[in-house]
């Protein structure tokens, strides 16, 4: 059992968090002071040094917040009792929406490859991201709905294709027009490799 000290240490550091998703999403880094962080979640700034070391290590907690929000909502489809071909199309519709949330365009879209690193972002979303690729991909083969390509290249690709669908997704003017032609491309590919057996 967590003491009283233990517990209002994770509720700072979880207001802490919230308070970086809101100022990170609407002034993005570089517009966002940790005073501001600090006082938007009601505590000290010596209390936030007490989490994080720093600005870039806060917008990392930022980051692993809104990407594991995300990733909760996708494995819960994919987990799902639905076909796998109706969940494949669930989360897509998913990932889309996720894609037109403010928060996660701007900090993990926008800011990320940036505050990150291109390298140590890209490593970030292969760790949310690519294992849910992998598994639904093969959960469609082993269901007979997709012939049977290389799943680890096909994943790769397919999580090619949708990092890029993202940016698109966030840098358009026209994000619910451009996620709504994301999402029939990309299930018109997934008809290319569905096997003929299923409907």
């Amino acid at each position: 059992m967590r003491s009283r000290r233990e517990s209002y240490s994770e509720s700072t550091r979880s207001a802490l968090v919230r308070s970086a998703v809101e100022l990170f999403t609407k002034r993005g880094y570089a517009g966002t002071s940790l005073d501001e962080i600090a006082r938007r979640a009601r505590v000290t700034k010596g209390a936030l040094y007490h989490h994080f070391s720093g600005k870039q290590a806060i917008f990392e907690a930022a980051f692993d917040a809104v990407e594991t929000e995300v990733k909760g909502r996708l494995e819960k489809i994919l987990r799902g009792s639905q076909p796998p071909w109706e969940r494949a199309l669930e989360g897509l519709r998913e990932f889309v929406n996720s894609c037109l949330d403010p928060a996660y365009q701007r900090i993990a879209i926008h800011e990320a490859p940036v505050v990150m690193g291109w390298q140590r972002w890209r490593q970030a979303e292969d760790r949310y991201s690519f294992g849910l690729i992998r598994a639904g991909l093969q959960d469609l083969i082993d269901a007979g709905d997709v012939v049977d390509v290389p799943v680890e290249i096909t994943s790769r690709l397919l999580f090619g294709a949708l990092s890029s669908a993202a940016t698109e997704i966030a840098s358009s003017p026209e994000p619910e027009r451009v996620g709504a032609q994301v999402q029939e491309v990309i299930v018109r590919l997934l008809h290319q490799v569905r096997s003929g057996t299923r409907g």
